[in-house]
């Protein structure tokens, strides 16, 4: 059996939506089962997210500190941002994260890694891209707020943030996915294959 991840919908015979916020929805789908059984499926909608792992010429990466309300911590992470428009451009929102909140911007671009991030209660659909050859952005450094308003930006060393990985000291899904990806890429010298910065993204299909 090929082990490849492959979309497929089970039937769903009623859908109804429960919550609407501001990002996020709650729906229940009544699902018919692979064994004839129906069964209900409570789950959030999300409207997709980018993430950047920005590498520069001294192995280091770029993160960012920021405070998280529903765990209660303040995370290092990856810039990182909702897909804000329906069919929005992934890469073009990855710059414009890398730019915000970071003040910084990149001449490569590539498809790092792509992930759900919780598969058994959200449709959430991650992208994670490396960007290299990063450089302070032109113009005005854009005004944060809310929970950005005092974030921190930091260059640090690859490896080092590969151990906190490691070590269960950072974990924000979108850094463990990314650098854990990299520091592989890395160390089987794939990083000429990592795929282009507009392959095609199944799980949040952009539609220009």
């Amino acid at each position: 059996m090929e082990i490849r991840d492959v979309p497929e919908k089970w039937p769903v015979l009623a859908s109804e939506e429960k919550f609407r916020g501001h990002v996020i929805s709650i729906r229940t789908d009544t699902v018919k089962m692979v064994d004839g059984k129906v069964a209900e499926r409570d789950y959030v909608v999300h409207p997709g997210a980018v993430g950047v792992v920005a590498l520069d010429e001294a192995d280091r990466v770029l993160l960012v500190r920021q405070y998280r309300h529903p765990v209660g911590w303040r995370l290092w992470e990856l810039p990182a941002g909702l897909l804000d428009h329906p069919g929005e451009n992934p890469l073009e929102a990855a710059k414009r994260e890398l730019y915000e909140e970071t003040h910084q911007q990149a001449d490569d671009w590539r498809v790092l890694v792509d992930l759900f991030t919780t598969p058994g209660g959200s449709d959430e659909a991650i992208r994670v891209y490396l960007a290299r050859g990063v450089r302070e952005a032109d113009g005005e450094q854009y005004a944060r707020e809310h929970e950005e308003a005092d974030m921190a930006a930091v260059w640090a060393d690859r490896a080092e943030v590969t151990r906190l990985i490691l070590a269960g000291e950072l974990h924000n899904p979108l850094t463990v996915a990314g650098v854990l990806a990299l520091t592989t890429a890395i160390s089987t010298n794939a990083l000429d294959d990592l795929r282009p910065a507009d392959a095609p993204w199944r799980q949040r299909p952009f539609l220009p």
